[in-house]
C-alpha cells in the first residue's frame, strides 16, 4: 500500500533533521547490523494515530555545484512541492520570519498544497508568544515545537495527519504478479519496458529523467499476469532532478510499496555505483522479491569470465542480498530477455511461500544438532520452536528461553539452514526470536 508523502521545508538550521529524527523515531535502525547497506537519513516513516506516512528531510538534500543558499532552499522547497501530499514548513522562533521564510512562504502558497508551520525552539512557555507573528503567513495555526526537548511533536503530528490524504489504491488480483523496475537515471529501464512488452509503450530517450509519472501498465504472458511499474527514471523532467540524485529515491518507494517483485536495474557498461546500493537498500528493508538486472549487456566486452566476474562484484557490493538472483541482458538487442520473466515468476511465488510448522522445526532441529547455539556467560540458548507467522515475505518467530542469546551470527547460520531447505530464492526472510511465553 502506498503512504502518502511529507515533505519538511525550511531554510538552513531551524531544525528539520531534529524534527525529522523525532518523527520517525529509531525505525532507521532496522538494518544497521545488515553488512553492505547505505544508510541515508533523508527519508523514513511515521506512524501517528494508526495512520502511516513517508516522510523526507529536505535538509538532507545536497544540491551540487556553486549554488548560492537561497537557490538551494528554493530547489529544494520546488522537490517537496513535486512530491508531497502535506508539507511541513519549518521556521526559526529565536530568529521571527526572516526574508528567506517570505520567500519559501510564497511558493509554499502558490502550490495550494496542504502547509503545516512548525514553529521550532519554543522551548519554554515564555517562548510561546513568539509563534504570533507567523500567524502572518496565512497557513492557519502556527505549531511551537522543540526539537531539543521533543515538545509539541504530538500537536505537529496531529496536524500532519489531520491533511494526509486518503490514497485510492488501484487493486489487482492475487494471482497477478505486480514488478516495479528501480534503478538510477538511464540504466534503461523505460527500454526495458518496452522490451518485455514488445511493444513501444513507454517513450524512451538517452535523457536521464525524460519518462513521466510512474505507470502501470497490465500484460500475459504464458498463462501468468502481470503488472509493471515504471518508476519514470526515479526522477521527473527538469533541472532540479538533474542537480540531485538523493531526491530520486522517493520515487522508487511508491513503487517499491505497491510491487510484489522489484527488478533493480544496473547499467551493465557503467558497472556498480554507490547510489545503486542506497536504491537496493530500500527494496530490502520493504521486505520485497528482488532480482538483479544488469542491462545493456550487449556492449560490455566479454570473455567467457566476465559474466562470472560481475556477478561476484554484485555479491561483494550487496551483502545483504546474496539472496537475490542476477538476470544479464540487453533490453535493446532483447539478448537473454527470455530469461527475465520465468525468475520473476520463481522470485514472486518464493515471497509467497508458507512452510507448514512441523517441517521448519525439523530443519532447524538438524540445525541445532550440527551446530548448537554457543553459550554466553555459561548460558545456552534453548530452542523451542519455530512457525511462521506471514508471506510477502515470509516471517518466521523462533520461541527460545532467553531471547538475548540469540545472536545475529547464529540467526544467520539457521536462515541459510532455513533456505538450503526450502530455497526462498529472491526474497528476504525476517526472522524475530521471542521468549517462551509459559516460561518464566
Amino acid at each position: 500500500m502506498a503512504r502518502p508523502v511529507v515533505a519538511i521545508v525550511g531554510r538552513p538550521n531551524v531544525g528539520k533533521s531534529t524534527i525529522f529524527n523525532r518523527i520517525i523515531g529509531d525505525r532507521l535502525a532496522i538494518v544497521e547490523d545488515k553488512p553492505g547497506i547505505t544508510r541515508d537519513r533523508i527519508y523514513g516513516i511515521g506512524e501517528w494515530n494508526g495512520k502511516a506516512f513517508s516522510i523526507i528531510d529536505t535538509g538532507g538534500i545536497e544540491i551540487d555545484g556553486e549554488d548560492v543558499i537561497m537557490k538551494s532552499i528554493r530547489m529544494q522547497a520546488e522537490l517537496a512541492i513535486e512530491e508531497a501530499d502535506v508539507i511541513v514548513f519549518m521556521c526559526d522562533a529565536k530568529a521571527g520570519i526572516t526574508q528567506s521564510d517570505e520567500e519559501v512562504a510564497e511558493m509554499l502558497y502558490r502550490s495550494g498544497k496542504p502547509i503545516v508551520v512548525a514553529v521550532n525552539k519554543v522551548d519554554n512557555i515564555g517562548r510561546s508568544e513568539l509563534i504570533y507573528e507567523f500567524y502572518g503567513f496565512g497557513f492557519g495555526d502556527p505549531i511551537g515545537v522543540s526539537g531539543s526537548h521533543g515538545t509539541g511533536v504530538g500537536d505537529l503530528l496531529d496536524a500532519i495527519v489531520e491533511k494526509l490524504p486518503e490514497l485510492e489504491e488501484e487493486t489487482y488480483d492475487d494471482d497477478v504478479i505486480r514488478v516495479a523496475l528501480i534503478g538510477r537515471p538511464n540504466v534503461g529501464k523505460s527500454s526495458l519496458v518496452n522490451a518485455i512488452l514488445g511493444e513501444e509503450r513507454v517513450i524512451v530517450s538517452d535523457v536521464a529523467g525524460t519518462t513521466r509519472d510512474a505507470i502501470d501498465t497490465p500484460f500475459e504472458k504464458d498463462g501468468q499476469r502481470y503488472v509493471l511499474i515504471d518508476t519514470a527514471g526515479m526522477r521527473k523532467r527538469g533541472k532540479v532532478y538533474e542537480t540531485t540524485e538523493k531526491y530520486s529515491v522517493m520515487r522508487a518507494m511508491r513503487a517499491i510499496e505497491r510491487a510484489d517483485v522489484v527488478l533493480i536495474v544496473i547499467n551493465g557498461e557503467e558497472g556498480i555505483i554507490e547510489q545503486d546500493k542506497h536504491i537496493a537498500g530500500y527494496a530490502f528493508e520493504a521486505g520485497k522479491a528482488s532480482l538483479f538486472v544488469v542491462n545493456k549487456w550487449d556492449v560490455v566486452d566479454k570473455t567467457d569470465k566476465t559474466m562470472n566476474e560481475f556477478e561476484r562484484k554484485i555479491r561483494d557490493h550487496f551483502l545483504f542480498m546474496t539472496y537475490a538472483p542476477v538476470v544479464f541482458l540487453s533490453a535493446k538487442t532483447k539478448q537473454r530477455l527470455q530469461k527475465l520473466l520465468p525468475v520473476v515468476q520463481h522470485v514472486a511465488q518464493q515471497h509467497a511461500l508458507r512452510i507448514q510448522t512441523h517441517l521448519l522445526n525439523d530443519v532447524v532441529s538438524d540445525a541445532v544438532a550440527i551446530n548448537p547455539p554457543p553459550t554466553d556467560k555459561g548460558r545456552r540458548m534453548r530452542i523451542n520452536y519455530v512457525t511462521q507467522v506471514a508471506v510477502k515475505p515470509p516471517t518466521m518467530v523462533i520461541f527460545v528461553n532467553d531471547p538475548e542469546l540469540m545472536h545475529f551470527s547464529y540467526e544467520r547460520y539457521l536462515e541459510n539452514k532455513i533456505r538450503g531447505a526450502f530455497d526462498f530464492e529472491g526474497t528476504p526472510i525476517r526472522i524475530f526470536t521471542r521468549k517462551k511465553s509459559d516460561e518464566s
